[in-house]
């Protein structure tokens, strides 16, 4: 890899060699930049890692604290991992070195959210080639050097676009496309914004949906992109170009809090949530008479609460309630069902699910549609509140996220 630039001074000069440093650092390590990984679908591309757990689980690399409070997951980019925690009054994005979890810089990103489920914000940073995008719990977006932390851009979506908040606080995380950034304040006349990421500054606003707790995704049909988002009322589509409304689908919606990202195969998108309701899946066609979408089937096998499912070759792998199931994309036939570490999140690499529950149980299993096979659990300390924070495997590690606490236990077979 080679990184030239024109430098205005030493100390830009200094800055570069120090960011190329990280950029050459993480080409031999897996990348997860935003939420749920490259694609946004819990999936990692990383190989060699461990079948088999000790007893004790994986080797811990390292352990740090200064996360601060709040539910955010986080991001792993060109050496460094990203995540939101509430420091006393303030909001700060954080970011901290993969190599030992110490701290690189904080930057102030809004006043705290409160809420009697848990305080901080909940969604998690997007990095975007050098820059770091962040939505925090009370509608503060924020747009920053990656390097350095420096604030480019900054605005609260809620009040620039009309919108009020949400039960319990936004959790979505920024969806970048192109030069477009995308998020869902549920303004009227504006409850989905598309922004340019360089400035800021408006592209398009659509719709009045409020917002929901889920976090918007990219579908190219029929050789045209768009962008699904699952709102406080329905699962729709809009055109990425001009934001103009493609398709709707509300049945997957349960009225009270819809998290759980959508989950997409070509023409074919999946959505779902709790609270007694259920999933559905979508096909969306695209023809010379424009573009529509209907109903595959609709099942209550499948119901996502916070935590969304991930696809692994014909099949879904998600917590129904609190139930790890297993079930066929196309068709929804349920294969298997398991208590497995109990209600959680979970993500997808080398062969295995990575699983972590709402009460610190991390476990590994084999994701195969033949049946439930676990490979390992163990437990991290918890905090007096749910273990929200989803996992992510990134550089042959797995991150763990309780509160302010985060660890890293090593993945890596031995050689």
């Amino acid at each position: 890899m080679r990184c030239t630039r024109v430098l205005p001074s030493a100390l830009t000069a200094l800055a570069l060699l120090g960011w190329c440093a990280l950029e050459a650092a993480a080409q031999a390590g897996g990348e997860w930049p935003q939420w749920r990984g490259p694609n946004r679908d819990g999936v990692s591309k990383e190989t060699g890692l461990l079948r088999q757990w000790p007893a004790e689980g994986p080797p811990l690399a390292w352990k740090t604290t200064g996360a601060g409070r709040g539910y955010s997951s986080m991001s792993a980019s060109k050496g460094r991992l990203y995540t939101l925690g509430l420091r006393g009054e303030r909001e700060f994005i954080v970011a901290f070195d993969l190599r030992n979890g110490k701290e690189v810089w904080a930057t102030p990103h809004g006043g705290a959210f409160r809420n009697d489920r848990g305080d901080g914000p909940r969604g998690t940073p997007t990095v975007d080639g050098e820059r770091v995008y962040a939505l925090g719990g009370n509608g503060d977006l924020t747009a920053l050097d990656a390097a350095r932390g420096r604030v480019i851009w900054t605005m609260n979506v809620l009040q620039k676009f009309g919108g009020s908040n949400i039960t319990w606080g936004i959790s979505e995380s920024p969806l970048v496309v192109g030069e477009k950034l995308l998020v869902n304040p549920g303004g009227p006349g504006a409850g989905i914004v598309a922004l340019n990421k360089r400035d800021g500054s408006l592209i398009w606003k659509s719709q009045s949906d409020r917002a929901g707790y889920s976090s918007g995704i990219p579908v190219v049909v029929g050789g045209k992109t768009q962008v699904i988002f699952f709102t406080s009322t329905r699962g729709l589509g809009l055109d990425l170009e001009t934001g103009g409304l493609l398709w709707e689908y509300p049945r997957a919606s349960n009225r009270t809090a819809n998290a759980a990202t959508p989950v997409a195969r070509g023409n074919r998108v999946f959505l779902s949530s709790d609270y007694g309701n259920g999933g559905g899946l979508v096909e969306i066609r695209a023809d010379a008479k424009g573009v529509s979408a209907s109903e595959v089937y609709f099942t209550r096998e499948m119901r996502n609460h916070h935590s969304s499912s991930v696809l692994v070759g014909e099949y879904l792998y998600g917590f129904s309630g609190g139930i790890l199931t297993a079930m066929r994309f196309d068709t929804g036939e349920v294969a298997w069902k398991d208590r497995s570490v109990g209600k959680g999140s979970l993500v997808y690499a080398d062969g295995h699910l990575y699983l972590l529950s709402e009460n610190g149980v991390a476990g590994l299993a084999e994701a195969t549609p033949e049946g439930y096979r676990e490979k390992g659990r163990f437990r991290i300390p918890q905090d007096s509140l749910p273990t929200w924070a989803h996992p992510i495997v990134a550089g042959g590690h797995l991150y763990l996220r309780d509160q302010d606490t985060i660890y890293a236990f090593d993945l890596r077979q031995k050689k």
